[in-house]
């Protein structure tokens, strides 16, 4: 007797990686939404007579230099990473996507063309970007995500070029071109349906890219700036208070840790998950 081939929830359940990575992002999204709302203290409230407080009752992993709440910094910093993560892979995804997209319906000096910018493109990496940005408009928050968005556009550009002409020689969009539909629409209709899979296993490691990209330029003094909370900059702060409160360093670092580890073992298990040679190798898809 045949089976089906199992649901992906099913599957997913029995990722060890998926269930994982899924829980660390959950936190994260959880503690992101949570403080929102509520934080125990105010994320930018000073309090100097309180500095390099141990943990304790009233501060739960205690205080920074400045006698700030590191619980409070913690969870208002993940709104800032989630924030550039989302704008900067939505800024890939969609411009990158498209001229992917367009490179291989139209071929020719159209392909030669976006593949070339996007040679162009990788010459620039975010940091990079971001110094080139910071010299123009200043450092903060908007040239993170700027610079990293630019960076994933050539990335996301020849993900989608590579698996887009793979569909434009398959049997049935040939189908398509002989009963007269346009590129648009079998785009639309063929493509872009068949190369999901691969465009958001790229984006989930576009986004951890992201969240550390926007550490490393908060760090530098590139990113985010006071008085908004980042990871980053907690870590930059951390590092003159080294010896006395050495801990100050490891709870953003841990933060940026689970992130980044949570993102990646999620794109691996979405790899595998929507792979439909695994999905009928399965068992029970016997």
């Amino acid at each position: 007797m045949r089976h089906g081939a199992p649901s992906f929830a099913a599957r997913a359940r029995r990722s060890p990686g998926f269930v994982l990575g899924a829980l660390l992002i959950g936190a994260v999204v959880l503690m992101a939404l949570v403080s929102l709302a509520w934080t125990p203290w105010a994320p930018d409230e000073l309090d100097i007579a309180a500095r390099l407080q141990p943990p304790s009752a009233a501060h739960w992993l205690g205080t920074d230099s400045l006698g700030r709440d590191i619980v409070s910094l913690l969870m208002a910093g993940a709104q800032t990473s989630l924030l550039v993560g989302v704008v900067a892979v939505a800024i890939g995804l969609v411009t990158g996507v498209a001229l992917g997209c367009l490179a291989a319906a139209r071929r020719g000096w159209v392909d030669e063309l976006v593949m070339r910018a996007a040679d162009f493109g990788f010459a620039f990496p975010a940091l990079l970007s971001a110094l080139l940005l910071a010299a123009v408009q200043g450092p903060g928050l908007a040239t993170s995500v700027v610079a990293i968005g630019l960076y994933n556009v050539p990335v996301f550009a020849r993900i989608t070029r590579g698996a887009a002409l793979a569909v434009w020689s398959r049997e049935y969009v040939l189908a398509a071109r002989a009963a007269g539909k346009g590129g648009w629409r079998i785009t639309r209709d063929h493509v872009l349906p068949n190369i999901a899979a691969p465009i958001i296993v790229q984006a989930t490691i576009a986004f951890a890219t992201a969240i550390l990209a926007e550490a490393a330029l908060s760090y530098l003094g590139l990113g985010t700036q006071p008085p908004r909370p980042s990871w980053g900059r907690m870590l930059n702060e951390a590092q003159t208070q080294w010896f006395q409160a050495p801990m100050q360093a490891v709870y953003p670092g841990l933060a940026i840790m689970s992130a980044v580890l949570g993102l990646n073992l999620l794109g691996d298990g979405l790899r595998d998950l929507l792979d439909p040679r695994l999905a009928r190798s399965a068992p029970g898809a016997r």
